[in-house]
């Protein structure tokens, strides 16, 4: 008898072959990926790419034209009502009615989302602790809150009804970094407990939550996994910072490399420290350790020796510009 570890899990949001068109505009085209629970996974792509309707697909507000999507294992176009239970969803520009107050709006979309009567006031109390609500904003008007406020109480919303799967479409957006560093901490804390999807052109905040990302372009997925494995598929040469007197010739020669760039805005004298970024191609073994003894060896000074690990940013260009390149 096959134990409780053998089991398979049940994705938590799984998307296969999922096409949608508007007119003659494909929005999404052939898209498929999963979600697992406790992952928290970033969603990117340029304006236009099929993001946000990937979510309302997924939310059930949206259609599919073919293809399938499932929350916990509940076809959304078939069960919407029981895959809603699963979810909790936050729009981009989430409309919010200005006149209620919070704990107003809060209990009101608790009872839409049947959420028992006797644990409305504790489930209520407990999401605004969660997104800070509960001190500051409880009893204010929604109309009168700041941007940073209004994007917590629709993330409270979503978190309302316990469900198993948030997405959230553009959480930060219009944040200052004090309200972005909240909202970050407190997707932190969905962590192994939610299983999350969010979409970000925020491209730090992604990298500095998500397990996983995937970014579509033209409607299509073009690259998919943790930031690293994207690293090593996209970003075909590594770069290294050093600051030290050797002359441009000796840096070459122990990097094995002419693909050097002063940083320095000045022309550098002779003996005086000058920063240089060094590119080699990914794949080329080598050993800063090695390079900064070569260099100390022949009596030159280094002052510094790194590796300039590429950001998210960089991974996202590379992805989407290939993109690009193949449908041309």
């Amino acid at each position: 008898m096959p134990s409780a570890s053998d089991t398979p899990v049940v994705p938590a949001i799984e998307v296969c072959r999922l096409n949608k068109t508007f007119g003659s505009y494909r929005a999404v085209s052939d898209v498929s990926f999963t979600v697992m629970p406790g992952e928290i996974v970033g969603f990117l792509g340029p304006n236009g790419a099929g993001k946000s309707t990937t979510m309302r697909i997924l939310a059930g507000l949206t259609q599919a034209d073919s293809g399938n999507a499932s929350l916990c294992g509940v076809p959304v176009a078939t069960e919407s009502l029981e895959a809603k239970r699963h979810l909790g969803y936050m729009p981009e520009n989430n409309p919010l009615p200005e006149e209620l107050r919070v704990i107003e709006y809060l209990r009101w979309r608790a009872k839409l989302k049947n959420v028992p009567r006797k644990e409305i006031a504790s489930r209520v109390e407990a999401v605004m602790r969660a997104c800070d609500l509960a001190r500051k904003a409880r009893r204010k008007l929604i109309g009168t809150l700041s941007k940073g406020f209004r994007q917590r109480v629709g993330i409270a919303d979503a978190l309302l009804s316990e469900p198993d799967v948030i997405i959230l479409d553009e959480p930060t957006i219009g944040l200052d970094p004090h309200q972005i560093l909240g909202i970050r901490a407190l997707i932190r804390s969905l962590r192994e407990r939610k299983a999350v999807l969010i979409s970000s052109h925020i491209l730090p905040e992604i990298e500095n939550v998500c397990d996983r990302v995937i970014i579509i372009n033209g409607g299509r997925i073009v690259a998919s996994g943790t930031p690293e494995e994207l690293r090593k598929e996209f970003i075909l040469s590594r770069s290294f910072i050093t600051e030290t007197d050797a002359p441009r010739e000796k840096i070459s020669e122990v990097l094995g490399t002419e693909k050097l760039t002063q940083t320095d805005t000045e022309t550098p004298n002779v003996s005086e420290m000058t920063t240089w970024e060094a590119t080699i191609p990914a794949e080329r073994e080598f050993s800063a350790e090695t390079a900064i003894a070569a260099l100390i060896a022949d009596g030159f000074k280094v002052r510094e020796f790194q590796e300039k690990k590429p950001s998210l940013e960089d991974i996202f260009i590379a992805a989407t510009k290939r993109s690009y390149d193949i449908k041309g």
